[in-house]
């Protein structure tokens, strides 16, 4: 974990790939608790530490979080992420490049809670939930395709459904169709960049993830 920004209301740091946000069924340390630690530990805290969970991030994928600090912060940014105030950008490493070099994908996505997996239509069906994304191709490498996203909705596994349904899975994600696991367990895709207008401050507010330490990500920060 890397603290990118941080006030009285939000703190937002950069998780690494297998980190999970908030506590789940394998009791492992959620970045949550982590964040905690470190806001008693910097401020020498008396007592429970608040910190509200906004967001998430599925557990394979890097980069930013934000949390809120205090209870007026989190009600305020509950309604921003509702209503598509806070703008996120999502880097992809996929393994086919988009027919077409930019674009925008609309599916209807169905999750399935038993195998822990979103399932895309081009058509609405039953039980379906409307899903929205801008990407552009942003780099090649020799057997690789950079997409930056703009997510317009916030779906379960959205950009990897999404981007697995035109053909163009992300780099280690076996359960949309990569071909074999990337060596640490990740999927080679990184929450970016976040832009937003401060909840409490009104000033405007724009973060970016450092690149995972890994050869393929470096090679397109050059």
């Amino acid at each position: 974990m890397q603290v990118i920004y941080e006030d009285n209301h939000i703190i937002i740091v950069s998780k690494t790939a297998g980190e999970i946000v908030q506590g789940d069924k394998t009791g492992d340390k959620p970045l949550s608790d982590t964040v905690k630690q470190y806001i008693k530990e910097a401020y020498a805290k008396p007592g429970d530490v608040f910190l509200g969970v906004v967001h998430r991030l599925d557990r394979p994928v890097a980069g930013l979080v934000m949390f809120a600090r205090t209870s007026k912060a989190l009600s305020r940014l509950n309604a921003m992420f509702a209503n598509g105030q806070v703008q996120k950008r999502y880097w992809a490493i996929v393994k086919n490049a988009p027919e077409q070099p930019e674009g925008t994908l609309i599916h209807w996505l169905v999750r399935n809670e038993k195998q822990n997996k979103s399932y895309a239509y081009d058509h609405e069906v039953p039980r379906s939930k409307r899903a929205e994304l801008d990407y552009r191709v942003i780099g090649h490498s020799d057997n690789y395709t950079l997409v930056e996203v703009n997510l317009k909705t916030g779906r379960h596994h959205q950009i990897r459904c999404q981007l697995a349904k035109i053909g163009c899975p992300i780099k280690g994600d076996l359960k949309y169709g990569a071909k074999r696991s990337n060596p640490d367990g990740s999927i080679s895709l990184l929450s970016r960049t976040m832009q937003f207008i401060h909840p409490v401050s009104k000033k405007e507010i724009s973060v970016e993830a450092p690149l995972p330490d890994d050869k393929l990500w470096q090679s397109f920060g050059k």
